[in-house]
């Protein structure tokens, strides 16, 4: 009897002990398995939302930690640029003799100021001399032929000659007319200008009438300033003989110079020909000069990575010089719109994100993930994450991320 109750005690502990065992489906698997993920991304959302630094005033002072206050604003890029002035190469002319000669007189010396079509120097030239003896008697065969050709068309009118003939005398004249002009071109040429010719045509005119020979073939040609602007360049003496190829001088207009820039590739996007630009100058702290920007290069330089950006500048007073160093402030406003913004160094990197440090009390700092638009200049455009008012890190903030990383999930603190 015993050994029946004995036995049926076991059998009931073993049912009631042990249970009954289901053996799960691979489909509750698969619920088990997504929402151990789903916990496992809250977690570590949950993480960065509630990672937090304490950090003492004295720490704070010590990392050179700096809050500032998130708002609104309207946005300017400001990029500064190095570069050198250079000449105006629209507004500078070389002057070189167009014909061989020697040197008769100088008018004009270094720094001095000319004018256009001002005398520089005058050369003694046999070559322009016979350029003008040919052009004149060229002329006067041109004269008579006139003359003859219109004699000839009223003869014509009145059956005094044959067609023939009066043909012949129209082509001579056309003939001629067509010589003088390419003589003419020729004195042009050598610098002589239409009213210059004019006169030379003029007074061997008027010598003739007198009953004077036409002898006004004159060997000296004045080398005229191509543009106003002052002498920079040098290289003549008076008796010299000159030839065509040799540079006698050169003129340029200095009230108006080029300031040449370089940019770096990641600067052109904010560089734009209508974009307001200054000019700076070392020598002179205190002032700036407006400029123009005319030409962005199409080509990046492959070893320095950069744009060659030219500039305009008004130089009227002369302070500025030809291949001083210089700097260029290229200004951009986004006129019209406020953005809410943060300096870049205040935005991190943090396990994928973008983040930024929050100041929650006097000595708490907290991550908050953001999302950001576009850079202008130092600042950067903040799309979602943040509220105007809010204090954020504006500098230091790469060492707090430096300091949170060091511990685990959760909070750290440095005294």
């Amino acid at each position: 009897m015993k050994k029946m109750l004995l036995l049926f005690t076991l059998t009931v502990f073993a049912f009631c002990g042990g249970g009954e065992k289901k053996i799960p489906s691979s489909t509750s698997g698969q619920e088990t398995h997504e929402h151990a993920d789903k916990e496992h991304t809250a977690e570590k959302e949950d993480d960065h939302e509630h990672r937090e630094l304490h950090l003492s005033p004295q720490k704070q002072q010590e990392w050179g930690i700096v809050v500032g206050t998130v708002a609104s604003q309207e946005l300017s890029s400001k990029i500064q640029l190095p570069g050198i002035l250079t000449l105006n190469q629209n507004r500078t002319a070389h002057v070189s003799s167009l014909v061989e000669g020697k040197v008769a007189s100088l008018a004009v010396d270094l720094g001095d100021r000319a004018s256009k079509g001002q005398v520089l120097l005058t050369i003694n030239s046999p070559d322009f001399a016979k350029a003008q003896a040919d052009f004149l008697q060229t002329m006067a065969k041109l004269n008579l032929s006139r003359k003859e050709y219109e004699r000839a068309k009223m003869l014509l009118e009145e059956r005094a000659i044959e067609e023939r003939e009066f043909l012949r005398r129209e082509a001579e004249f056309e003939k001629l007319s067509t010589e003088v002009g390419g003589l003419g071109a020729v004195l042009h040429a050598y610098g002589m200008n239409h009213e210059q010719t004019e006169t030379l045509i003029e007074k061997c005119a008027s010598r003739e009438s007198d009953g004077k020979l036409c002898e006004l073939a004159n060997p000296n040609l004045p080398l005229l300033a191509p543009l106003s602007g002052t002498i920079i360049f040098r290289d003549v003496i008076i008796g010299e003989h000159v030839e065509p190829e040799k540079i006698l001088f050169t003129v340029s207009d200095l009230t108006l110079l080029w300031a040449v820039l370089d940019a770096y590739e990641t600067d052109l996007p904010f560089i734009h020909k209508d974009s307001r630009i200054v000019i700076q100058s070392s020598l002179y702290p205190e002032r700036e000069w407006q400029g123009k920007i005319t030409y962005i290069s199409d080509i990046i330089d492959e070893n320095l990575r950069t744009v060659k950006i030219r500039v305009e500048v008004k130089n009227a007073e002369g302070l500025l010089k030809p291949n001083m160093y210089i700097q260029g402030i290229v200004q951009n406003r986004i006129g019209g719109q406020k953005f809410l913004a943060v300096p870049e160094e205040a935005v991190q990197n943090l396990d994928g994100e973008k983040i930024v440090f929050i100041l929650e009390g006097q000595d708490v700092f907290s991550i908050r993930q953001v999302e950001l638009g576009n850079k202008v200049g130092s600042q950067r455009i903040i799309a979602k994450g943040l509220e105007s008012g809010q204090k954020i890190v504006i500098k230091g903030a790469f060492t707090l991320k430096t300091e949170l990383t060091k511990g685990t999930f959760g909070q750290a603190h440095a005294h």
